[in-house]
């Protein structure tokens, strides 16, 4: 594009996004247009100036409705779903120091199946045909969390002939109804919070919940007491594995409550997925690696007696299961020349373990 001018719409901005592959698009004050492009922020062209924060109002103000653009001056931050003719995209704009700022997430036009992202069918449909429980899908920010609980939920939707309530912070994947009755919810937009929408959940007779992120001591409570009571509950934690988000859990439970909170997991908890997108070795984009936990008789017993320290090996024995862990799945990727030594040895849990690994 020769011409570097400040479009006029954000929806031309993201029709470029879309188009070369872009996770994230950014639109900053003061900061030229960019995108992330296989995880790296860089500018869309190398020469554009630097938007101005008269730009990105009019840019803002091209995309926001009137009620959302009165949201962002109460409260100085809005997230929504956006969506125009090129597909989905999760918002989100701020204000800060020296204007206004937008980051698009796009998202899938497509649902993307298991297949497609090469999850461990094998391993992962029996966890998906349980009646009750908890199955939670973790990593970092911009690891595919959403795309892969989104597939997760999409298989169950063609698989089974059930009640589906996601509720989500925005709707990111709209999902029709197959054989499935599916509602989605969003937080904000048709409930004021994760724990009240879970609460009004337990009285719609759902038979599997998607909770969209469980960031707090009561949308766990709540999503912990669903899966006990007979509902499949899907959701996704920050963490980057599967000893840490149980952790994680028991971290935000008040000590007097932990042993009890331990054996509710213990009881309830059907697998931990948690991923990471990892540069490929060629640069033509990036790879999944991939960690799975499958609640055994074995790891049931190093939760109820808080030994999460031990579960790295007791995944190490369970590979019958699917269990890997993800050295393991780091290890195999770079085997197979997918990822580079360097992305192996810094993404690693253990690194004294990994460099040993390649020195042998």
């Amino acid at each position: 594009m020769s011409d570097h001018q400040v479009l006029d719409h954000v929806d031309q901005y993201l029709r470029l996004g879309r188009e070369y592959g872009c996770s994230d698009v950014h639109l900053a004050a003061t900061f030229p247009p960019a995108w992330r492009r296989f995880g790296q922020l860089q500018p869309i062209w190398d020469d554009h100036q630097p938007l101005t924060a008269e730009d990105t109002e009019r840019l803002v103000r091209s995309f926001l409705d009137e009620r959302e653009w009165n949201r962002l001056q109460e409260k100085g931050d809005v997230d929504f779903a956006y969506a125009n003719d090129e597909g989905r995209f999760r918002a989100s704009v701020i204000k800060q120091r020296l204007g206004l700022d937008m980051v698009f997430r796009i998202i899938d036009s497509k649902i993307r199946s298991m297949e497609d992202l090469q999850l461990p069918m094998d391993h992962l449909l029996p966890l998906t045909r349980y009646q009750n429980g908890l199955i939670l899908v973790t990593g970092a920010v911009g690891s595919g969390k959403s795309t892969t609980l989104a597939a997760l939920v999409d298989f169950i939707n063609a698989d089974r002939e059930d009640h589906i309530l996601t509720l989500e912070d925005p709707i990111e994947y709209v999902f029709d109804s197959k054989n499935c009755h599916v509602n989605q919810r969003e937080v904000h937009l048709h409930t004021e919070s994760f724990a009240k929408a879970l609460r009004g959940a337990l009285r719609e007779d759902p038979d599997v919940i998607m909770v969209g992120e469980m960031r707090d001591l009561e949308t766990i409570q709540l999503a912990l007491t669903a899966a006990e009571t007979g509902h499949l509950v899907l959701g996704t934690l920050h963490t980057g594995n599967g000893p840490r988000t149980l952790d994680r859990i028991l971290d935000v439970f008040p000590t007097d409550q932990r042993d009890q909170i331990r054996i509710m997991v213990s009881e309830s908890l059907r697998g931990i997925l948690s991923q990471q997108l990892v540069p490929r070795a060629d640069g033509e984009g990036r790879v999944m690696a991939l960690e799975l936990l499958v609640n055994t008789a074995a790891v049931s017993n190093c939760i109820r007696e808080g030994k999460t320290f031990m579960l790295p090996g007791v995944m190490q024995t369970g590979k019958n299961v699917g269990m890997i862990t993800m050295d393991e799945s780091l290890r195999q990727l770079y085997i197979k020349g997918l990822i580079a030594k360097e992305e192996a040895l810094y993404r690693a849990e253990d690194k004294v373990q990994m460099e040993a690994f390649f020195q042998s």
